[in-house]
């Protein structure tokens, strides 16, 4: 597919989780392997290149323990055919509208009053607050920073791919860490 093509494909509507999805982490275990990360995505997108993605990370890998909520709004940049597959594109996505995490237990909270205190009120359950431009150790960014993630977009099907994360658990940080493979896809809603 042409970028015009994707951008018609996954206009105006959700995209959503199969089912809950497993990522490997920069966390080790005790053998050195990768700790996984659980979540499920919801992502919009829009013809003026804006999106708006919701993420939900669990504790386990049937989705019944949440930790947390994260609300990521911005735009796509497209740029140009990815490799990995006929009609495949690459993307960078760039949250500089909002990027909000509400801790969704008790565990998480903990975490956040412990790593990520400084410029931010007390950490609780269910409260919503905007991580965009400010330093926040849990996910590595420093002061100043806007989040962006050099992806990779494939429609299939009516299935949404995107790149699947590196098993050593790297981001999509850099364009030297753009994704090589596909991840699960994403679906419309029933």
């Amino acid at each position: 597919m042409t970028i015009e093509q994707i951008k018609e494909a996954i206009a105006s509507g959700e995209w959503v989780s199969i089912t809950p999805e497993v990522r490997p982490s920069l966390s080790r275990n005790e053998d050195g392997s990768a700790k996984p990360f659980y979540l499920s995505r919801r992502f919009t997108y829009q013809t003026d290149d804006t999106f708006t993605l919701e993420i939900i990370n669990f504790a386990d890998a049937y989705g019944k323990v949440p930790l947390a909520n994260l609300f990521l709004k911005g735009h796509v940049l497209w740029q140009g055919e990815h490799p990995i597959v006929a009609g495949a594109q690459k993307v960078d996505f760039v949250a500089d509208e909002a990027y909000d995490v509400t801790p969704l237990h008790p565990g998480f909270v903990g975490i956040l009053n412990q790593f990520a205190s400084t410029g931010f009120k007390a950490w609780e359950v269910n409260g919503t607050q905007s991580i965009l431009g400010k330093a926040f150790a849990p996910f590595g960014l420093t002061g100043g920073q806007i989040f962006k993630e050099y992806d990779l977009m494939y429609v299939l099907n009516n299935m949404l791919f995107w790149g699947a994360r590196h098993v050593d658990g790297r981001g999509f940080d850099t364009q030297e860490n753009r994704p090589t493979n596909l991840q699960i896809p994403m679906v419309r809603p029933q």
